[in-house]
C-alpha cells in the first residue's frame, strides 16, 4: 500500500491528492477482505458488477491514464468491442494478482505525479469521440479524475459487499485494523 504520511499538513498538494486517491483505493481493497474468489466474482445485486471486476477495472483504468500522461499506449487497449472484459477476471487472473498489479500501478501513479515539474503540466487526450477534439488536461486534472473514478467504484464496492454478507465499510475498516467487525 502506498502511504503519504503528513502530506496534507505540510501543504503538499501532490501528497494530498495522492492521499485522497489512496483512501479510495483502500475502500475497494477492504471490500474484498475475507472473500473467496467465487464471492468476489459474484453479482449479488441487479447490477452486472462484481468486486473482482471492479478491482480489475480500476487498476486497468488507472494504468491507462498514467500511460496516456506519459505519452505511451495503455497496457491493455479497450474499445466498443471489448470494454466489458475489464469487468471480469480472465484465465489466470485472481483477486491477489489484480491487487498486486494495482499496487504496481499505484506506485507508477505516485512516481509520475511527484516527478512532473508542475501539476499544471498538460498532456493530450486521445482522439476518441468522448473527449473534446484537441483536448488537453493537466496533471492536477488527472489526479482529480483518478480520485473521482476510484471513489465512484468504491461506493459500488460498498454496496456489493454489503449485499454479499451484510458487512459495511465501518466493519471492514475494523476488520482491516485487526478487529473482528460484525456480520
Amino acid at each position: 500500500m502506498v502511504t503519504h504520511v503528513g502530506a496534507e499538513t505540510r501543504g503538499d498538494e501532490r501528497g494530498a491528492l495522492l492521499s485522497f486517491l489512496e483512501e479510495q483505493r483502500g475502500g475497494i481493497r477492504r471490500a474484498l477482505l475475507g472473500l473467496s474468489e467465487e464471492q468476489a466474482a459474484s453479482r449479488p445485486s441487479a447490477s452486472e458488477l462484481s468486486l473482482s471486476g471492479l478491482l480489475k477495472h480500476v487498476a486497468e483504468v488507472e494504468q491507462s491514464w498514467i500511460a496516456r500522461a506519459r505519452g505511451e499506449e495503455p497496457a491493455v487497449r479497450r474499445d466498443a468491442s471489448n470494454w466489458h472484459e475489464c469487468f471480469v477476471l480472465g484465465d489466470g487472473e485472481t483477486v491477489a494478482s489484480q491487487l498486486a498489479y494495482w499496487e504496481k500501478v499505484a506506485a507508477q501513479t505516485e512516481e509520475l505525479l511527484r516527478s512532473v515539474p508542475s501539476l499544471d503540466d498538460t498532456f493530450a487526450l486521445p482522439d476518441e469521440p468522448w473527449f473534446p477534439p484537441e483536448g488537453r488536461v493537466s496533471m492536477r486534472w488527472l489526479a482529480l479524475h483518478l480520485i473521482r473514478e476510484t471513489a465512484r467504484h468504491a461506493g459500488h464496492a460498498d454496496i456489493i459487499r454489503e449485499s454479499l454478507d451484510g458487512r459495511t465499510a465501518f466493519e471492514l475498516v475494523a476488520l482491516e485494523q485487526g478487529g473482528q467487525g460484525t456480520s
